[in-house]
């Protein structure tokens, strides 16, 4: 056998199976049941590339219906289950998904395009939500607060809310459910999930281990748990029922637009997650080779597609020489492909439309006087069957056009800046508000960045880029990005109503602010 053979042998032996076989056994693995499937449902497919895993069984605007009815009446019950033996529960979840990270990361991997680490990386964020969920459990404090009136006592407490609704995107297809789940479930709350879809077996997965949580727990009420699969329809089912009085929606600031109204016609609260049209600051006093890095993962990091991707960076005329040659080599020669081989940084586009759109912006951006590095489809090997583009940086003349606007593709818009006020007032002036970040070593400079003539975004960071942010921290934006809040520190107020309690131990009936109303008995 000649070398060449031999190597050509090599290859395909490391080849990774197709897609469609390596989830079907990974949706077997999880235990997601047959019934789930139909021979004519909606397709659910592989970005790596292009080809069909299965079809999946929708959910009529009836039977969705019914699912919310189902989790009504399991709020009912849940709502009574003490909130700590309620984050036994959720333990039992994080339990679960630490047995199922591989394969759970995998289908992600396969079924949203994301290299092998995010992946995973978004399964461990499933569990790092569950472990704080689980200490949030025994902390749902409410306030005891001074009154004016003696022999009286007034506090705050905090009771469950009812059904919540999770619409999520195909960016994150599991993450976004369980930021709001785990603190749902905890807080009392039962959850009605509408995945995106383009994501439908990675749901399908999530909710197969739910059960299994449930199973171990004993005494879940059938339905506190319940997945919609379907499109548009479904959704407008779980927006306008006035079963749902809590709903948290990921996705464009045009689906924003469209919901919120709905959810407001009806007094129902909203946790509204939408774009972000992210930027970063480079300073005169920068650590260059740390910007380099946190760029250029903030920026490619999942194709681009986060909603706290890096998309404009304002850099100093002072460094720009010496940083945008540096990444414009950097984009040249990062690995894209299969995002199951190692090594490989940049997978798939979602699918067809995402690319074009990426197209469409490019041309856009050259029309304006833009300096285009990279973009393009990239066809090599297997990749010719998936929409895999490369990412693009484009040298901009001036903030305008399709520099103010988010393409949810690897563009980073890159202009010079010379004063720190006119960066800041030009890196708020876009719709969204999601997230933001500074490279300085200038004290001052930070400080003024995170304060509140700074970034007007709901994440400001300050030596590292604006994607990444972790449990612990509260998720989201203000302006175009809806206000909402997921995740970490009291996120979980979203999900409890409020009663204000006033308790009168003594004798007498003294009034508030000195009003008084005698009657004789």
């Amino acid at each position: 056998m000649s070398a060449r053979d031999q190597a050509v042998l090599k290859t395909v032996a490391a080849a990774p199976a197709p897609a469609a076989d390596e989830a079907r056994a990974i949706l077997k693995r999880l235990g997601v049941p047959d019934s789930a499937f139909a021979t004519s449902g909606r397709p659910a497919t592989s970005p790596i590339s292009g080809a069909v895993i299965t079809h999946v069984r929708e959910t009529s605007p009836d039977e969705a219906k019914a699912a919310i009815g189902r989790a009504h009446e399991a709020f009912k019950a849940w709502r009574k289950v003490p909130a700590p033996k309620r984050g036994e529960f959720v333990r039992l979840i994080g339990e679960e998904l630490r047995a199922a990270k591989d394969d759970l990361g995998r289908l992600v991997t396969l079924e949203a395009g994301k290299v092998t680490s995010e992946g995973l990386g978004e399964v461990q964020e499933m569990i790092d939500i569950c472990d704080f969920a689980v200490g949030l459990s025994r902390q749902l404090y409410g306030l005891t607060i001074a009154t004016e009136r003696a022999d009286h006592r007034m506090m705050e407490t905090w009771h469950p809310l009812g059904v919540c609704g999770v619409i999520s995107a195909f960016n994150f297809p599991v993450a976004v459910w369980s930021w709001n789940a785990a603190l749902a479930f905890v807080c009392g709350d039962s959850v009605v999930w509408k995945p995106s879809e383009k994501t439908l077996l990675t749901a399908l997965g999530v909710q197969a281990i739910v059960e299994r949580a449930a199973k171990r727990f004993g005494g879940v009420p059938e339905g506190l748990s319940e997945v919609l699969l379907g499109g548009r329809e479904v959704g407008e089912v779980l927006v306008e029922d006035e079963r749902v009085p809590i709903l948290s929606a990921t996705g464009s600031t045009a689906m924003g637009r469209q919901v919120g109204p709905k959810l407001a016609s009806r007094f129902a609260r909203a946790i509204l997650e939408l774009g972000g049209n992210n930027a970063a600051i480079v300073s005169p006093s920068a650590d260059l080779d740390l910007a380099l890095r946190g760029i250029a993962f903030a920026a490619m990091g999942t194709a681009g597609q986060r909603c706290t991707t890096l998309r404009r960076l304002f850099v100093h005329e002072s460094v720009y020489d010496k940083l945008v040659p540096s990444l414009v080599k950097v984009y040249g020669s990062v690995r894209i492909g299969d995002p199951r081989t190692e090594g490989t940084l940049v997978g798939p586009l979602i699918d067809k439309s995402a690319f074009e759109g990426m197209e469409r912006a490019l041309d856009e951006s050259r029309a304006a006087g833009g300096k285009v590095h990279g973009g393009g489809r990239y066809t090599e090997g297997a990749c010719a069957d998936g929409y895999y583009a490369k990412p693009a940086l484009v040298e901009m003349p001036k903030q305008t056009g399709p520099v103010l606007r988010e393409t949810f593709a690897p563009i980073l818009y890159v202009m010079r800046y010379s004063d720190f006020d006119e960066v800041v007032e030009a890196h708020n002036a876009v719709g969204a508000g999601l997230s933001s970040s500074i490279f300085t070593t200038d004290l001052r400079e930070a400080e003024t960045f995170i304060a509140s003539a700074g970034s007007d975004c709901g994440i400001a960071n300050v030596n590292i880029g604006p994607s990444g942010a972790e449990i612990g921290g509260a998720f989201g934006g203000e302006k175009e990005t809806g206000g909402g809040r997921e995740a970490g520190s009291d996120a979980w107020k979203a999900y409890m109503r409020r009663a204000t309690n006033t308790i009168n131990y003594g004798k007498t009936l003294p009034l508030a602010q000195g009003v008084t109303f005698d009657v004789e008995a």
